[in-house]
């Protein structure tokens, strides 16, 4: 009995402007994305109602009762599970490893997973004040695959660090001081990196934005690229409102043979892992330059399939803003100018296929990458919230000739240090270890918002003072590493640099 797990059909959506009146459904764009994996597969549309399991990765703003049992019975299946995720950018690895591992075990045959995000059309309704019909019901009480935390807290949020587009930049400044690199030369060297992302865009058929940029066009203020939170530009972000959706199916090779896919078709899985930071909360990461699970996880699926990261031939690391691939080639010790590239999508920021799914869409892409360079391995990797879970998968043109290893087991997050909890109070002498500057929709500094340590070495969280003049001269230097005042008023920490 051949229970190797390959991936047989990849399917993927975009739409841009549709009339609201017409436009599909999230269950539509599920079930097209899922016929569209079948005929890739080579397989009849009714050969879908052999499946097992079906599960959907969480849409954003659509939560029936049981959408996998929904989009199963608009195929014809019947399955015996039906899946629905967390959220978080990892889920979709988690999903596919877990399928992959259940096939090896024998607990499943033919599974199907997908998801969609439809924001573009329910903004444009909200806009509009026009109701959208969108299917709802589906009986039945699906298992639930993933956890819903929340990503911060609310002293968090009430700092002005309650979305991803303003603790990412966080991150950034820790790395780019760590580096010792300077302000200017830091963002050209972002905006080198991401231009090559945007090549693929312009090469991908299921790109949001397939535009090609250079360097000084994505790293460059302008009305088209204001800054949204310091120090990245509107072009450094994933794009949010997209109407794409992606399909992927996995079997054992005994089904894919008993189902007809030819085996030119069939993407073999060759390991997978998962891991979560210590400190869940981004205020209480003990370092802001190193994410120690993300490189958990990817050497966790190199390990498991017995191979290291110079044998993989393409990578696509999670990429919505700039230091979530910057990170990944840190952890694995990768060159940021290496010639493979860390995309086969075009990224988030280019590509899309944002909310829960990117890693969908970039397995989908990836699955097509390998099938036509039989032999090659693809690396996959994801992240939920603030860089704070991980996921990635190894898939391959060939079959894994090595004997897996199991991944590694996980362990006992380590203890948060008292010291690092930030929502106390501060007073007297502190120095940043990291900061950012939220901007306004006028591209006016309208927020600054630091974290650092007090003289006593206890993590603080601050707003600085609102000032424009004040903003516009403190992300002119850097910050990291400059001592200040703190005082506690009306509330909140204020920092000023002194």
């Amino acid at each position: 009995m051949d229970r190797r797990p390959v991936l047989i059909g990849v399917g993927q959506l975009v739409q841009h402007e549709v009339d609201l009146a017409a436009a599909p459904t999230p269950l539509d764009c599920l079930e097209q994305v899922t016929r569209r994996a079948a005929a890739d597969a080579g397989i009849g549309a009714t050969a879908l109602g052999e499946l097992d399991t079906v599960g959907i990765v969480d849409v954003v703003g659509w939560w029936p009762a049981n959408s996998p049992r929904l989009l199963a019975e608009r195929l014809g299946a019947h399955p015996q599970r039906e899946w629905q995720s967390g959220i978080g950018g990892d889920i979709p690895l988690v999903l596919a490893n877990r399928v992959a591992r259940d096939i090896s075990a024998g607990k499943l045959r033919f599974a199907l997973l997908a998801g969609t995000n439809n924001g573009r059309t329910a903004r444009r309704a909200r806009d509009a004040r026009h109701k959208l019909e969108w299917p709802r019901g589906g009986s039945g009480e699906p298992e639930r695959i993933g956890q819903n935390r929340m990503g911060n807290t609310p002293a968090e949020a009430e700092y002005g660090l309650g979305q991803p587009i303003d603790v990412y930049p966080l991150f950034e400044n820790a790395l780019r001081a760590r580096r010792g690199r300077g302000l200017e030369e830091h963002r050209l060297a972002v905006g080198r990196m991401m231009s090559r992302f945007t090549r693929v865009a312009a090469e991908n058929p299921y790109a949001w934005f397939p535009v090609e940029r250079s360097a000084e066009e994505i790293a460059t203020v302008t009305p088209r690229n204001r800054m949204i939170s310091y120090p990245y530009t509107k072009y450094m972000n994933a794009v949010m409102e997209t109407d794409q959706a992606a399909a992927v199916l996995l079997c054992s090779a005994d089904a894919a043979r008993q189902l007809g896919v030819p085996e030119e078709r069939w993407v073999y899985w060759w390991g997978g892992a998962a891991g979560v930071e210590a400190a869940w909360y981004a205020s209480e990461r003990e370092d802001f330059a190193r994410c120690d699970a993300m490189a958990a996880a990817a050497r966790g699926a190199l390990a498991e399939a017995g191979v290291a990261r110079d044998d993989v031939a393409f990578f696509d690391f999670y990429s919505c803003f700039p230091v979530a691939v910057e990170m990944a080639c840190e952890m694995l010790g990768l060159d940021e100018e290496d010639p493979r590239g860390f995309t086969v999508t075009g990224g988030l920021p280019y590509a899309g296929g944002p909310g829960n799914n990117y890693t969908l869409h970039s397995l989908a892409a990836m699955t097509e990458r390998v099938r036509a360079s039989p032999g090659t391995l693809g690396l996959v990797t994801g992240n939920g919230w603030y860089l704070t879970k991980h996921s990635a998968t190894l898939v391959g043109g060939a079959p894994c000739e090595a004997v897996p290893s199991p991944p590694p087991a996980p362990t006992a997050a380590p203890q948060i240090a008292e010291e690092t909890r930030s929502t106390r109070p501060a007073e007297g002498r502190g120095e940043i270890e990291t900061y950012t500057v939220v901007y306004d929709r006028d591209a006016g500094p309208m927020r600054g918002v630091v974290v650092g340590r007090t003289a006593e070495g206890r993590r603080f969280v601050a707003n600085t003072p609102a000032d424009r003049q004040f903003l516009e001269a403190f992300v002119a230097v850097e910050n990291v590493g400059r001592g200040g005042r703190l005082r506690h008023e009306a509330g909140v920490n204020v920092f000023e640099p002194a």
